[in-house]
């Protein structure tokens, strides 16, 4: 039987320049698979692979990078989202810089993203289907962080980014039979989430969502958890990993474009590199 193949994006703001590098050099050696599931900025910087938009990530991110509709604290205080929710979600993929809805919908490859239920606190899992206003929400919803963003409604629902309850979501995709997966990262191998001492602040602002603060407080945990379960299923080459050679060292809201290409570029250095190792591990029944 035919192996199963997904990718798998990480999340991580502005570190998801990273995985845009490595999206566009797989799109240009024609690297296709059965599947992709990207949480937060995995979802939404990713979705460019299923339109095969070779370069956009980095193409509005460096011309919009300075503009505060993008991210600021200026559209925090306004609107209560750090990233502009219409400017991202509505006039930038449909006026500026045109997501191409119709390749994505004709493209054969299933995409998923995940966002949080702030009732429940439980990963929600969605499929994508055209690319269009119901897509996008879905993607907002994902890369809505706490606090830092309004809660997005979808339905009778309201829900929050991703990473709150399920960061890297191979074992999803594992359990949907893609069994031969691509996981992207935005970190280094010897990373591992430290508590950063901030629940209380989080508790006090977050009280009517006890859910989502169970969940933000066994983060580095879980978390971390499933940075060990990665590392040991690439030692047995049930998986393969790509991620930065080094920390980043880029800004949630960075603005400089050099530093937005610089990133970039480690994504692409980074696939090229592994390029033909990739090619040997898809072809493996």
């Amino acid at each position: 039987m035919k192996a199963k193949t997904g990718i798998v994006f990480e999340g991580g703001a502005m570190r998801g320049l990273f995985s845009a590098g490595v999206q566009d050099v797989l799109l240009e050696n024609n690297i296709k698979f059965d599947g992709a599931i990207g949480v937060s900025a995995g979802a939404a910087f990713g979705v460019n692979y299923k339109s095969h938009q070779v370069g956009r990530v980095l193409r509005y991110n460096v011309r919009y990078a300075r503009d505060p509709r993008l991210s600021s604290w200026q559209s925090w205080l306004k609107t209560g989202d750090l990233y502009g929710a219409d400017f991202c979600y509505r006039e930038l993929p449909e006026e500026l810089d045109i997501f191409d809805a119709e390749t994505f919908a004709k493209d054969p490859m299933e995409f998923w993203c995940v966002a949080t239920d702030i009732q429940t606190g439980d990963p929600v899992y969605h499929k994508l289907i055209n690319g269009k206003t119901a897509d996008l929400q879905w993607i907002r919803a994902s890369s809505s962080i706490p606090f830092f963003a309004r809660p997005v409604k979808i339905g009778n629902r309201y829900y929050w980014d991703g990473g709150v309850s399920d960061s890297i979501p191979l074992e999803f995709f594992e359990k949907r039979g893609y069994n031969r997966n691509l996981v992207v990262l935005t970190q280094p191998k010897e990373y591992r989430k430290v508590n950063k001492h901030t629940y209380l602040f989080l508790k006090a602002i977050l009280h009517k969502y006890p859910q989502v603060l169970k969940r933000l407080k066994t983060r580095t945990q879980d978390y971390n958890a499933v940075l060990d379960k990665i590392a040991k299923q690439e030692r047995s080459k049930q998986i393969f990993v790509i991620r930065p050679p080094h920390t980043l060292n880029i800004g949630t809201m960075e603005k400089d474009p050099r530093e937005l290409t610089r990133v970039y570029e480690i994504g692409r250095k980074t696939m090229v590199e592994n390029m033909s190792s990739l090619k040997v591990f898809l072809k493996q029944s």
